[in-house]
């Protein structure tokens, strides 16, 4: 039986079938294999892999949905406290809110940490069965 045969087993879509036959070939995305395999795939194949449009635009209701709980639960504390200890320093600076460039740029950044995460996550919970809190688990930072 083929990985592919394996993971239509989980019910999910030819798009998901795609990212996790590559995560079971390649391994997490901070591998050395990942990253050579990655570079090696056409622009959009490296996009579907990557990012998580539905979860880039809705990311606390599309991880609910897919059943990640705790990890969405650890993005929003990341995101409550990062926008908490923002407010304080402008706050102390004097400042009633901050920049809007800095409002924007978070909320690119945050969105970001959905889209990018999403994948990856979705497949630890699918194939492996790891439901932890980290959402940033298996994923190269930089």
């Amino acid at each position: 039986m083929s990985s592919t045969d394996e993971l239509q087993t989980y019910n999910v879509s030819p798009k998901w079938q795609e990212r996790f036959a590559f995560f079971d070939q390649h391994g997490s995305p901070k591998t050395p294999e990942f990253k050579a395999a990655f570079k090696q795939l056409p622009a959009r194949k490296r996009i579907l892999i990557n990012l998580n449009f539905i979860a880039f635009f809705f990311g606390p209701i599309y991880l609910f949905v897919l059943g990640l709980w705790k990890k969405n639960l650890a993005i929003i504390a990341i995101i409550i406290a990062t926008s908490f200890i923002l407010t304080l320093v402008f706050t102390l600076l004097g400042y009633d809110e901050g920049p809007k460039a800095v409002n924007t740029g978070l909320n690119v950044v945050f969105a970001l940490m959905y889209g990018l995460s999403a994948n990856y996550a979705y497949y630890l919970k699918q194939v492996k069965g790891s439901q932890g809190w980290n959402p940033f688990e298996g994923l190269r930072m930089l």
